[in-house]
This record gives structure tokens, C-alpha cells and sequence, in this order.
């Protein structure tokens, strides 16, 4: 793993692997509506488009994922 020191993201280059994707299980949402799906892989998640799969794929930590997670849920991306 990696590690950091001081407040998150602060003088800190966070450096992620470059997952292979290929045969990953991507899951869309429970509703079947959205245009994300997401994928567990060697202990990261990604995101990627469902209508354009083969464009690019972001990365997170867990830690990433979690603060973005409960974020949508706290409606901080709620552009309305």
C-alpha cells in the first residue's frame, strides 16, 4: 500500500496502479438507471461510462471511494 503523511492530498502524489480491466465484472446500479458502472479489483475501484466502456476509467482507493460515496448520499453533488 501506500503512504501518506500530513492532511490528505497535500504535497502528496498519490500513485495508482495501472489496473487491467480486462475481464473485470462491472456493475451498474440496482435501478438500472445511470450511466456509471463501477468494479472491485485488486483492492481499488473503477468507474467508467457505461455507454463508452472502451474510453477512459477512473481509479480510487477505498479511501477515495468512501468520501465519494458518502457524499452523493449527503446530496454534495446535487446540482439542482
Amino acid at each position: 500500500m501506500f503512504s501518506q503523511r500530513g492532511p490528505i492530498g497535500v504535497g502528496v502524489e498519490e500513485r495508482k496502479p495501472q489496473l487491467d480491466l480486462n475481464g473485470a465484472e462491472w456493475l451498474s446500479s440496482s435501478q438500472g438507471v445511470g450511466d456509471v458502472q463501477v468494479a472491485f479489483i485488486d483492492g481499488f475501484i473503477a468507474m467508467r461510462d457505461r455507454r463508452a466502456p472502451e474510453g477512459p476509467s477512473l481509479i480510487f482507493t477505498p479511501a477515495e471511494w468512501n468520501a465519494f460515496v458518502l457524499g452523493a448520499r449527503d446530496g454534495e453533488f446535487d446540482l439542482t
